[in-house]
């Protein structure tokens, strides 16, 4: 539960960085004067955060390759660092196992996206989430 409330701080953060390009820590600790969160939350938030946007160009290229006739400025902002938080922790964190991280993605998607946001969600992490493991099964077969 509080990695999750890390995960909503995080989708906060991320959102309103791509509104009105504010630097992420002076953002964060800005809302957490208004809004007080523990700092094992915030703690999270930040990792999540500083984790997206330093693999941002990566993550938004496994999304366009997931959503094949769909451009990715045409995603909502809200699902569109929905899906980049997941991606990020799915791909590029070890400790979130890849199903947790979709999972928790979608349970993103359905509180703060439209109706639709859960099953697009979904679709797009779990097309990752095989395109990935596939490529790196078959990459390590070829090793053997």
């Amino acid at each position: 539960m509080r990695r999750r409330k890390s995960r909503e701080l995080a989708l906060k953060m991320l959102y309103q960085l791509e509104t009105n390009n504010s630097k992420p820590e002076l953002a964060l600790e800005n809302y957490c004067k208004v809004f007080p969160y523990q700092q094992d939350i915030i703690d999270y938030a930040s990792s999540l955060i500083d984790g997206v946007k330093t693999n941002c160009e990566a993550i938004d290229n496994f999304i366009k390759n997931a959503c094949e006739h769909w451009k990715i400025n045409r995603i909502a902002l809200v699902d569109k660092n929905i899906l980049r938080i997941g991606i990020y922790e799915m791909l590029f964190s070890e400790d979130i196992p890849p199903k947790v991280a979709i999972d928790e993605a979608i349970e993103l998607a359905k509180k703060y996206g439209n109706e639709d946001s859960g099953n697009f969600t979904n679709g797009v992490m779990d097309r990752i989430f095989k395109d990935h493991y596939k490529e790196n099964l078959h990459d390590n077969a070829q090793r053997t």
